[in-house]
């Protein structure tokens, strides 16, 4: 059975003006990739390593109704958001798109009693982070428009570990320069409202991950997420995080974590294939631990060509089958379960 070093505690990931590589079961107070001294090969003014660093924030919320994606990103050219609901029986969504140039915003550093906002003609969104209070907020307002109802979103995750332990990572790519994620799965209460229409979340039965990512990633950025969340046949809680991405060394260090119940268990590396029916994917590793299909059923995407900046985007919901297994070989068979599933490349 695969296993990974969990890290104790230690000041954080970069220490000295050098990345530290690694797997932790805590966030670390802050993390600033611009204390990295020589990230690249030559250097750069603070500046120019700046415009170089990537970070977003991600939510998934789902319970037995709904399934709700939100995401802000600060890409330096450019800012990002994204909210999208699914709703599973009748297969309404709503989707909300937006890139912004020229906001001044920025990710924070920390965790710890921390926010960022974004404003603009129609939106609003607000995440507030504070893990020591066990609380991660995110609010969502966007007005309606001419296609598009009103949607206001208030949601609090009980991220800080206390019901399940979350993963912090740092990792290297193979030009040097490397990346570093939170992830957490908490217990989620909060209201939705959508043109009217109130729905109040038990955090007995809605479950969410929040993720927090970071780093110098490559000029051609390339990764590939399957995610998805809910409860076992015991009722127990369970998520699991899975990417493919441009790390080195990635048996030894990762950014994949299943949770069940009150453990964590880091996942080995996968590999995400197109299946042998027409859009369904595939997500195996070579221990045993994962095997799954993903058959996308909605989900648009993205594509800008701009010259020196490219990007293509596709996140689909979608259902899961198959096998996932944890360190103590306790297996989660899922059959038809919704999740996500994420394929990103960006040239910039």
């Amino acid at each position: 059975m695969y296993e990974r070093e969990i890290l104790p505690p230690g000041e954080g990931p970069i220490r000295d003006g050098r990345q530290v590589v690694g797997t932790w079961n805590r966030a670390f107070p802050e993390v600033d990739f611009l204390a990295v001294r020589k990230p690249y090969r030559w250097p750069l003014p603070a500046p120019v390593r700046d415009m170089r660093i990537k970070e977003w924030q991600g939510f998934s919320v789902q319970d037995d109704r709904f399934l709700l994606e939100a995401a802000l990103g600060d890409f330096k050219l450019f800012k990002a958001v994204r909210v999208f609901l699914y709703f599973k029986e009748s297969g309404e969504t709503f989707s909300f798109d937006r890139i912004l140039v020229g906001k001044r915003w920025r990710m924070p550093g920390s965790l710890d009693n921390a926010s960022v906002e974004c404003r603009a003609t129609g939106f609003f969104l607000r995440s507030h982070s504070w893990l020591k209070a066990n609380a991660v907020k995110l609010d969502v307002d966007i007005a309606a428009a001419r296609n598009r109802p009103a949607f206001t979103a208030h949601l609090s995750f009980a991220a800080g570990g206390r019901e399940s332990p979350p993963v912090a990572v740092s990792l290297a790519f193979d030009d040097g320069p490397g990346m570093y994620a939170f992830k957490s799965l908490a217990a989620v209460r909060g209201d939705l409202v959508l043109d009217g229409r109130h729905i109040s979340l038990n955090p007995a039965r809605c479950s969410g991950i929040f993720r927090d990512h970071k780093g110098f990633y490559p000029y051609r950025m390339m990764l590939t997420c399957c995610s998805g969340l809910g409860f076992d046949d015991s009722g127990r809680r369970f998520g699991f995080h899975i990417c493919e991405n441009q790390a080195r060394e990635s048996r030894r260090n990762n950014e994949n974590v299943l949770w069940l119940g009150r453990q964590m268990t880091p996942l080995p590396p996968v590999r995400v294939t197109r299946g042998p029916e027409e859009g369904q994917w595939m997500i195996q590793d070579t221990d045993g631990m994962v095997d799954l299909t993903f058959t996308p059923k909605c989900g648009k995407q993205y594509m800008k060509d701009l010259f020196a900046v490219k990007g293509n985007f596709f996140a689909p919901i979608g259902c899961y089958n198959g096998m996932i297994a944890n360190s103590k070989g306790e297996r989660i068979l899922l059959k038809d379960r919704w999740g996500t599933g994420e394929q990103l490349y960006l040239r910039m």
